[in-house]
């Protein structure tokens, strides 16, 4: 039995696939065992299209008014909206239903938890294409980069972002500032950009044609990543994806992994992720 008041529930929200609200709260229900342990220690930052994915949505830090009392927060101060801000946290079941009412159809997480929000536990490099670059070519600098960290020692885990790119995650041991983790993902950008063609590691020349970033200003305090399991904000409802590597191949159609496709999942290659804490500093 949930505590969530359900509203609207035959509102279509993806108009092209014809989903519903109560197909997307489905959804999440199915996802809660994959999602929860990502969730519930950190800030969730919405996305919420309460008219649909064809129409204007709104990027939501802040607990909206009306939330139950039952619903976690954590408050900061933010420096660049100079003032508190209440960040939902996603700790249970009823949390991720009331959030998929609300049309918070994207959910995004920050790369600290609330017990130590200044101390970043994830490393992210996101590997975002410029056309005409492809996918295919995405899966060779993600091949790459692997190569790379397992040559470092380094455990990585990757998903799709639910758009045109892949994230590649390393879980860490909370000891080092975001500074560290920014640093540690540019210097790994510079590597690769020297040993391949397509990648480029400044932000100078994201724009250049075909070309590949790996993008290391997310780890800064205060940016986020596409939850694991989310849905995105497309025409089909497609869903960030956790892969196996094995899976990571010239061929892979990231735009097949939508909310009906992915809603079949029976594990998640990214299980016991987060008991896996790697040091940056090896040796």
């Amino acid at each position: 039995m949930t505590r969530v008041e359900f509203t609207n529930l035959d509102k279509i929200l993806y108009p092209e696939a014809r989903i519903t609200k109560a197909k997307v709260i489905e959804y999440y229900i199915r996802m809660a065992p994959y999602m929860l342990g990502m969730l519930a220690e950190r800030p969730a930052i919405l996305t919420r299209y309460p008219n649909g994915v064809d129409q204007e949505g709104f990027y939501e830090k802040d607990a909206p008014a009306g939330m139950p009392d039952w619903v976690e927060t954590f408050r900061r101060y933010s420096e660049t909206a100079r003032r508190n801000i209440n960040y939902v946290v996603c700790k249970d079941l009823d949390t991720l239903i009331w959030l998929a009412n609300l049309a918070a159809l994207e959910i995004h997480i920050t790369m600290s938890t609330v017990k130590s929000f200044e101390i970043p536990d994830l490393a992210l490099f996101d590997i975002d294409p410029e056309p005409p670059a492809t996918f295919d070519d995405v899966v060779e600098v993600a091949s790459l980069l692997k190569e790379k960290l397992d040559m470092l020692g380094f455990h990585s885990y990757v998903k799709t972002t639910g758009k045109k790119g892949l994230h590649v995650v390393i879980p860490m041991v909370p000891e080092h500032r975001f500074e560290y983790a920014r640093e540690f993902a540019h210097q790994i950008g510079k590597y690769l950009s020297k040993e391949c063609e397509l990648v480029v590691s400044e932000m100078s020349k994201t724009k250049e044609p075909g070309k590949i970033f790996i993008d290391y200003l997310q780890n800064s305090h205060g940016r986020t990543m596409i939850c694991p399991y989310s849905l995105r904000a497309t025409p089909n409802a497609t869903v960030s994806l956790p892969l196996d590597w094995k899976q990571v191949k010239k061929g892979l159609k990231p735009n097949e992994f939508t909310l009906s496709t992915v809603a079949k999942v029976k594990q998640s290659p990214w299980e016991g992720m987060l008991k896996n804490k790697q040091k940056l500093i090896k040796g």
